[in-house]
């Protein structure tokens, strides 16, 4: 397929671009179950396991700054094929691993190359939609992306049970060619020839310092993030939170993800419905709303009640309802204060994100895991640092 701009967005193009923004979060939720394996099998304490995650988010997080420039000058197409290769490749040397290092340095390679799906699929819907239309589409992503982070542990579980934790890796390395062919074949070029930017080192800097030095865009960026994190220090905290604080085996993880992803789907068809009937600011405060309340009955159950199916869960049902409600126009909002370099802007937003995700995994979820009401509390503070960062957006973005 040539790499010149798409006259018309192909059908199937939300499935494709969720799929490709599910591959991160896919290699963190498969191999959870994995973990006391992993220890077993090369000799590595619990928290050295934990810093495999932690290696993949830091260096998630700092290639996110360029991919964006690289699909912005070499168009979204290519980053993206090179990017799943090299996610193979990394995949592969995480099967083969022979101690912790090993392990460490191969998820540090798949962080680098995984963030390409994510940052280059939310320039990619810029590139084919704009207002409504984006933030539909944008829903429609989310709603199917939401599916990796369900099938991500529930098929690791069985994988572990059944054959080990080299072989999630595997099923990293198998999944991600034949998502390679499918790019291939389907993907088109969004971005045209005369819209690249120049991948010059100044340009790149002052656009950086302008894009990262914006208050309303960094507070679009930490409204997200925070948001999130709400939530992903529950994920982070997964093989605690299911198999010590609940009791439950290998196989359960689904106790956590189903509630939590039902709620991200829940959440994004809420939000493509309301997208053009509604202003912003409503979507917004009732996501807010939403969070809100799940965070309060989470506090008070997690302080008066002990850990219990489906009590423990239901929660995070309503958070990520709200959650996702409020993502995609957080996410458009940001991305909008830089039209001329969205897939720059892309990458700063998502490196925002996955810096957070990255402090979240060595430092706040490890402080939390260990009850389920400081984990609670984890929850409700995030969420009110992501309701002032919002507030904050509304005052100060243009018009």
């Amino acid at each position: 397929m040539p790499d010149s701009p798409s006259p018309r967005p192909p059908r199937g193009i939300a499935a494709l671009l969720a799929a490709l923004a599910a591959l991160g979060p896919f290699s963190i939720d498969a191999y959870l179950p994995s973990f006391a394996d992993i220890g077993h099998s090369l000799g590595a304490s619990r928290l050295q396991v934990q810093q495999t995650l932690s290696a993949y988010l830091f260096a998630f997080a700092a290639m996110t700054l360029w991919h964006g420039a690289l699909a912005d000058r070499f168009g979204r197409r290519r980053v993206i094929l090179a990017a799943l290769l090299l996610f193979a490749l990394a995949s592969l040397g995480c099967l083969l691993a022979t101690d912790i290092a090993q392990l460490w340095f191969w998820r540090a390679l798949q962080g680098v190359t995984a963030g390409a799906g994510i940052v280059v699929s939310r320039a990619i819907v810029r590139d084919l939609f704009a207002g409504v239309e984006a933030q539909k589409l944008m829903s429609r992503i989310t709603m199917i992306f939401a599916l990796a982070p369900v099938l991500a542990p529930l098929i690791g579980g069985w994988l572990q049970v059944s054959l080990g934790w080299r072989a999630v890796f595997a099923f990293l390395v198998l999944s991600t060619v034949i998502l390679w062919l499918a790019c291939l074949r389907l993907l088109p070029e969004t971005l045209a020839p005369e819209n690249r930017q120049p991948l010059d080192p100044g340009y790149l800097l002052a656009t950086y310092r302008k894009v990262l030095t914006s208050p309303a865009f960094l507070a679009a960026c930490a409204a997200l993030s925070l948001n999130f994190a709400g939530f992903f220090i529950y994920v982070l905290s997964a093989p605690m939170f299911v198999m010590q604080h609940l009791g439950l085996p290998e196989t359960a993880f689904f106790w956590l993800f189903v509630p939590a992803m039902s709620g991200l789907v829940c959440g994004s068809a809420l939000s493509g419905k309301m997208a053009g009937r509604h202003g912003t600011e409503r979507i917004l405060w009732l996501g807010y709303a939403l969070m809100g309340i799940a965070a309060t009955v989470n506090l008070l159950y997690s302080h008066f009640l002990p850990p219990a199916l489906p009590w423990s869960v239901a929660p995070l049902f309503i958070y990520t309802t709200g959650m996702s409600l409020a993502m995609p126009s957080l996410t458009l909002m940001a991305l909008d204060l830089f039209p001329a370099q969205r897939g720059l802007a892309a990458s700063c937003q998502t490196f925002v994100q996955s810096l957070t995700n990255g402090i979240s995994a060595a430092l706040v979820a490890p402080a939390l895991w260990s009850s389920t009401p400081l984990l609670s509390r984890g929850m409700a503070g995030l969420l009110l640092l992501g309701m002032l960062a919002t507030a904050f957006l509304l005052r100060r973005r243009p018009g």
